[in-house]
């Protein structure tokens, strides 16, 4: 891939008009769109078709988790809107039904722990095992499942890329260039870094879209993606 083609943006704003002005600012630098809750239940469904009409790829963060009936229903509906990605809570049965109902050129993604949990968040949750472990073996069960990749902070990337092989997708969100705020997430790294630990895909939200220069924030990031390609080729 290109290094462009690496970068995806989380248009995570509160209206259709805000991600289409978004998208018009960053023009043809970027190619990739993550759309989540708070755009998609702002009428963000229906512009994700109206993206990858345009020729645009769409990451739908949407974490499906429910019983297997529910989620294969769901995934249905999403295979019908273009999407390229899918996400979906890394549980065993939620896993197995989306992996079922998938269709077209839609691939699912297992979320295995969110990227603002640590250790002390899962043990408050009731889990007896820190992120890492929990991440490693989550990720070995997407595999045998049949997941087409997995969703884990870049300071998990590196063990997930050891245990799922070179041939699944690994998307990396929690990215922040060098002195940037963490907004909420506890486990970050830098997009070289990201790279280098074997992430194929890094999700970008604030320090793109809450940036003066939206556009010259993504160049930015991607000019970093090339110089570490460039360093590993």
């Amino acid at each position: 891939m290109e290094p462009r083609q690496r970068l995806i943006v989380a248009l995570d704003l509160p209206s259709v008009e805000a991600a289409q002005a978004m998208v018009a600012r960053l023009g043809d630098e970027v190619s990739f769109y993550k759309i989540g809750y708070e755009l998609a239940f702002s009428g963000g469904l229906d512009y994700a078709r109206t993206l990858a009409n345009a020729g645009k790829r769409v990451f739908l963060d949407l974490k499906l988790h429910d019983i297997g009936t529910t989620v294969a229903h769901g995934v249905r509906s999403v295979s019908r809107l273009g999407a390229t990605f899918l996400s979906v809570h890394a549980y065993p049965q939620t896993m197995k039904a989306a992996v079922e109902a998938r269709e077209g050129s839609l691939r699912i993604l297992a979320v295995t722990v969110l990227t603002s949990y640590d250790d002390h968040d899962l043990k408050a949750a009731g889990y007896d095992i820190t992120v890492h472990r929990l991440v490693i073996g989550r990720a070995d069960q997407a595999r045998l499942l049949g997941v087409d990749g997995i969703i884990c902070a870049a300071s998990d990337a590196q063990g997930v890329r050891s245990v799922i092989g070179n041939d699944k997708i690994l998307v990396t969100p929690g990215i922040r260039p060098a002195g940037a705020e963490a907004d909420g997430q506890k486990r970050v790294m830098t997009p070289a870094a990201a790279i280098a630990a074997g992430a194929d895909y890094l999700v970008v939200g604030r320090p793109i879209t809450a940036a003066a220069d939206p556009r010259a924030a993504a160049q930015a990031i991607i000019a970093e993606i090339a110089q570490q390609m460039a360093k590993e080729a």
